[in-house]
Parts: C-alpha cells; sequence; structure tokens
C-alpha cells in the first residue's frame, strides 16, 4: 500500500525551531508530510532533542564520526537513502551539503534564506549577517527565499518568496525577528503545495519526485551498496555530545 504522506528529512545544526515548526504542522494537518529522520552536525542541539521527543530518529552525522569528508557525505545519502526520504529540508544546516547527496536527491533538497534571492546570498551570508547587510543597502523590503540546493550557496532555483517590510526604526534583531515569524508559516506553506503536487519539481530538478507523487509517495528509492550509517551514529534525545 502506498504511503500518502511525503516522507521528509531535516538536516539542522542548531535549536531546531524550524524544526519543530514542521513538525508541529506535520501534527495538525496543515502539513501533509512526516518527519521520518533528523540528521545534523551536533548530537548536543536543540534540533537532536526535539528528535527524540517527538520519536524521530536522529543520526549524528559529523567530522566526528566520519573524519573523511568523502565518507560523512556517503554516510547523509546512505541515511536518507535508508529512511526513503522524498524530500530533504535544510533547517540552520550550517554544513555543505555534498556531491554524492546533492547527487542522489537533486532537486529534492530546500533551504530557506532569510532575503530575497538574488539578492544577500552566497557564502557568509546568513543570520545577522544577511539583516545587516540589507539595513545598510537602505532597501525598504526584505523577506524569505524558499529554494532548491545545488553545489554553491543560495544559487538553487527559487521556488517561492514572500517579502517583509523594513521599518525605519529596524536594527538587525528587530528585523530578524519579524522575518523569523513569516518565514516558519511560509515555509509550512511552501511545503504543502509540494507535498499536493501544486508546486511541481522539474526534470533534472526532481523527477523522481513527481513520479513518487503520482504513485502515492511510497515508492523505495534504490539502496546504496556502500552504507555507512551504523547504530552508533543514530542518537535518542539526550544521548548525545556536540561536535561542529
Amino acid at each position: 500500500m502506498s504511503d500518502p504522506l511525503l516522507r521528509m528529512a531535516v538536516l539542522a545544526s542548531g535549536t531546531g525551531t524550524t524544526l519543530q515548526a514542521v513538525i508541529d504542522a506535520c501534527d495538525d494537518g496543515s502539513l501533509q508530510a512526516a518527519v521520518v529522520a533528523v540528521i545534523g552536525n551536533n548530537s548536543g542541539s536543540g534540533a537532536a532533542q526535539r528528535a527524540g521527543r517527538h520519536g524521530i530518529p536522529f543520526f549524528h552525522l559529523s567530522g566526528h564520526t566520519h573524519s573523511d569528508p568523502e565518507r560523512l557525505d556517503a554516510a547523509i545519502r546512505d541515511a536518507l537513502l535508508a529512511q526513503e526520504v522524498d524530500l530533504v529540508l535544510l533547517a540552520g544546516y550550517m554544513k555543505k551539503v555534498g556531491p554524492r547527496t546533492l547527487r542522489a536527491f537533486s532537486g529534492r533538497i530546500v533551504n530557506t534564506h532569510p532575503a530575497l534571492l538574488p539578492k544577500f546570498g552566497g557564502q557568509g551570508m546568513y543570520g545577522s549577517h544577511v539583516h545587516a547587510a540589507v539595513l545598510e543597502s537602505g532597501d525598504r523590503q526584505t523577506g524569505i527565499s524558499v529554494h532548491l540546493v545545488d553545489e554553491d550557496y543560495d544559487t538553487g532555483r527559487v521556488l517561492a518568496q514572500r517579502e517583509v517590510a523594513v521599518e525605519p526604526e529596524d536594527d538587525a534583531a528587530s528585523l530578524a525577528e519579524r522575518v523569523q515569524q513569516t518565514e516558519r508559516p511560509f515555509l509550512v506553506e511552501v511545503l504543502q503545495r509540494i507535498a499536493t503536487g501544486e508546486l511541481q519539481l522539474r526534470r533534472h530538478e526532481g523527477k523522481a519526485l513527481e513520479e513518487r507523487h503520482r504513485a502515492g509517495y511510497r515508492s523505495a528509492p534504490p539502496r546504496s551498496d556502500e552504507f555507512e550509517v551504523s547504530e552508533e551514529d543514530m542518537v535518542w534525545g539526550d544521548d548525545a555530545w556536540s561536535d561542529d
């Protein structure tokens, strides 16, 4: 029997507030999806703890578990394949996605950026750095971009954007707070459009997802022949240590 829910994995490094918003939306039915895995490079993070509280498998995969970047990339890819993931969401994930994972999930990795791309994107443009740059530019509008992830920073196809006004009295902190308040419900809205098929991902950007949508999602992707995730890589709740 096919699974009617979009199977999502979330890659997260920090407190996991965006992860929580997605979990809550899945639970209340506003997002027709299920978070089936959380992967992080910091097993002591808030995201790891949130995953544990909700019974979601958390995989600690980092330079601590895999010192070779190529093996780390393969381990992340294999964890996603093992969980039969349809869509990957980066939610405050502070590492670049490797080429093996990008190839295996081409057009199926989504990120949010706290500005209207292509403005204020690129390496080093995250968090308060983005908001400070917006204020320095004098722009009266900023916003949120939901975009596909490719091999560079913030250059993948933009799927949707929503504007947020810059107020005259704003500083970086107040602007960040207002953008974040808009970002989470907007992300859920975009993910729901993907889950229902309203927002289609084109061939080299996700034909596999379109085919699984038509089939009811639950068709297993090919398994890797170099699976590298062990039981020790899985962390539940408080059984954690920090890592970069």
